[in-house]
């Protein structure tokens, strides 16, 4: 999924960044389902106006669409070409682990060569780090806040001025 915003050079890419070895896109539950016989089912289980409708990790997409679409509207031409990315779990977070170490809530990355700069946000480790489902929003936008003002070396509250006044 990628953003139809109104800047030319800003785009967030949203999925499986590292899901499939092959180079075939990632399909979803609903694509990869078998039609035995051609008896699949006649409508939609579920209405799109219904809550359930979209599934956990669509909406945390939404969210850091959401933020990553504000702090463009704020910063403009400075995020042009910057990558935002949602990716299940770190890499190597099991070694991490043991080692006593805390899981990363994202990542950033400079880019190299013809990739541009990548703002990673951890799901698995977002979702577990927030109280609820009321705190995951603004730690999602939190973090993309982080790791951009890291990219783009400028303290975070400089970066967006309600960043972590929302816990005082």
């Amino acid at each position: 999924m990628q953003s139809q915003h109104h800047s030319p050079g800003f785009t967030v890419s949203l999925g499986e960044t590292g899901g499939s070895t092959s180079g075939a896109p990632v399909r979803s539950f609903r694509q990869r389902r078998r039609n035995r016989h051609g008896r699949g089912q006649r409508g939609e289980v579920m209405l799109p106006t219904l809550p359930g409708y979209r599934s956990r990790a669509e909406r945390f997409d939404d969210l850091v669409l959401d933020s990553a679409e504000r702090l463009q509207d704020m910063w403009g031409q400075q995020l042009n070409g910057v990558a935002f990315a949602v990716e299940e779990i770190p890499p190597n977070l099991e070694q991490l682990l043991a080692e006593g170490g805390a899981a990363p809530l994202g990542a950033c990355s400079r880019g190299s060569g013809s990739e541009g700069p990548l703002i990673t946000v951890y799901r698995r480790v977002v979702e577990h780090t927030a109280g609820g489902r009321d705190e995951l929003q603004d730690l999602i936008h939190d973090v993309v806040v982080e790791y951009t003002a890291e990219y783009l070396g400028v303290p975070p509250e400089s970066l967006d001025p309600v960043y972590r006044r929302r816990y005082q």
